[in-house]
């Protein structure tokens, strides 16, 4: 039996998973408009990439890494750094919120359920143009 390996750009900035707000008058969570349309993003770049009938089964790899747009107003040699990965980004968002927004926008759609994720690896890096890059694998 062989293994699949799915492998999927999302572009622009990468996003976090938003925290779900409380209308107290109902009592219902709602998830920020931010955070469902980043999810409807990861939705669609799946699709193109793969198509909508193709699911990955058993225990999961996925390999998440997300690069960041370099500020404008970093200098030529902190630039050069940030490209050859000397220099990493520490800044929000979080690499498991990171995680999070890609592996829930998946569910049902790449995979039954994202309990079936046994491994999971998270890069941050700059980068000229801004993208996420995910690898799911079975394995």
């Amino acid at each position: 039996m062989s293994r699949q390996q799915i492998s999927f750009t999302i572009p622009g900035e990468p996003c976090a998973k938003g925290r779900p707000r409380f209308v107290r008058a109902s009592g219902r969570a709602v998830t920020p408009q931010k955070t469902a349309q980043y999810e409807q993003l990861v939705q669609l770049a799946y699709m193109h990439h793969v198509g909508q009938e193709h699911r990955l089964n058993g225990p999961i790899k996925a390999h998440i890494r997300a690069y960041f747009t370099i500020p404008k107003s970093t200098s030529q040699r902190k630039r050069e750094q940030m490209l050859t990965d000397e220099l990493r980004p520490q800044k929000r968002p979080d690499a498991d919120n990171l995680a999070k927004i890609v592996l829930d926008a998946l569910n049902g759609i790449a995979y039954g359920d994202d309990k079936e994720i046994v491994y999971l690896e998270v890069e941050k890096h700059w980068a000229i143009s801004p993208q996420v890059c995910v690898t799911l694998s079975e394995i």
